[in-house]
């Protein structure tokens, strides 16, 4: 090799440069999703970011906050973003299974029972007030969402691909709800709590809805297919043996938290599953792709960390009383656990 020549590159060092360069390219129309939907959704960034990570990371989203904070909105304006079928299904006390799966139903010319599929057969699903369902409704999403699959008579029918369901709750209004199991719960990949808008921001909506106009509409964006293939794209995107390691430790630390804190012991109750870990290291992958990065860091474990184990971990008895919330416990944790 003479002075001037350049080292040639290893073959890691190439396939490296390889997926860099398709992350910058497939990550292009979700970012550019990103900022659409900021052109009506005042705020409500971390909202918006997290569900195009599930999108990405093809798990479901549970969104609580109190009324009127644009949940259902930037929902339905992300939806109008993709181009694929959109369903929103209100959830009521009196909501039946077959309102959301379908039925069979007798046609008596030709003595045969025909297939009337339910609205869950879309590509995006909002669940309105999720936790206003009674327990069998429950179990029939639970199917759906986990399996990808809805049974209807003795038959199996596939869902859709991609199939995300974004279900939203109200934290406060406690009358005529039914708590959602555990095992549903460990379902959804994130949990996002929603806050209240900053002054500025609030000022900003007040500029924008505060019209008898109602608010536009998002331009198709992504489709079917180029969500297929970024996930595929997804899974190459690099995570260090050190974060997988820091990743279980931090959902070891929710089972045995004396091990990082004797303060900690008595806080919780139970920690997280397995399941906790393998969703923290792929939506650490989404955000990287997001972000245009063909490796995670330990900063997209540690921020996506409390959106993943908030439903995950149940509090003591002794935290409740202490008025410690989950979110604190959890930032707890965290500190605690150290970052490679």
């Amino acid at each position: 090799m003479t002075q001037h020549e350049e080292p040639e590159m290893t073959t890691s060092q190439l396939d490296i440069k390889h997926v860099s360069e398709q992350v910058q390219a497939a990550s292009e129309p979700f970012r550019r999703l990103e900022r659409e939907t900021h052109e009506i959704i005042v705020g409500q960034d971390q909202l918006l970011h997290r569900m195009l990570i599930g999108l990405l990371a093809n798990g479901h989203l549970l969104i609580e906050g109190v009324p009127g904070l644009a949940k259902t909105l930037a929902i339905s304006t992300l939806a109008d973003g993709i181009e694929a079928p959109f369903q929103r299904i209100q959830f009521t006390p009196d909501l039946l299974p077959a309102d959301i799966v379908g039925t069979l139903i007798y046609r008596p010319d030709d003595g045969e029972f025909v297939v009337n599929k339910g609205p869950i057969f879309s590509n995006v699903i909002l669940a309105d007030e999720i936790n206003r369902a009674p327990a069998k409704v429950q179990s029939a999403l639970l199917e759906a969402m986990q399996e990808r699959q809805v049974t209807l008579g003795e038959t199996s029918h596939p869902l859709p691909c991609p199939f995300l369901v974004l279900a939203t709750q109200n934290p406060i209004d406690q009358e005529g709800t039914y708590q959602l199991p555990e095992a549903q719960l460990d379902r959804f990949l994130l949990k996002v709590s929603v806050s209240y808008p900053k002054k500025d921001e609030e000022l900003l909506i007040m500029d924008r809805m505060a019209s008898t106009t109602p608010p536009g509409t998002t331009r198709q964006i992504v489709d079917s297919a180029v969500i297929e293939s970024s996930r595929s794209i997804l899974d190459q995107i690099y995570i260090d043996p050190v974060i997988r390691e820091y990743i279980v430790d931090i959902v070891n630390a929710t089972r045995y938290p004396s091990k990082v804190d004797t303060r900690l012991k008595l806080l919780l109750r139970a920690g997280a599953s397995p399941r906790a870990s393998i969703n923290l290291a792929i939506a650490s992958r989404a955000k990287a792709f997001m972000e245009n990065r063909s490796f995670v860091t330990p900063q997209d474990v540690k921020t996506l960390a409390p959106d993943i184990l908030r439903h995950r971990v149940l509090l003591s008895y002794e935290a409740e009383a202490e008025d410690l919330s989950t979110e604190m416990v959890i930032d707890r944790i965290l500190a605690k656990v150290p970052v490679p």
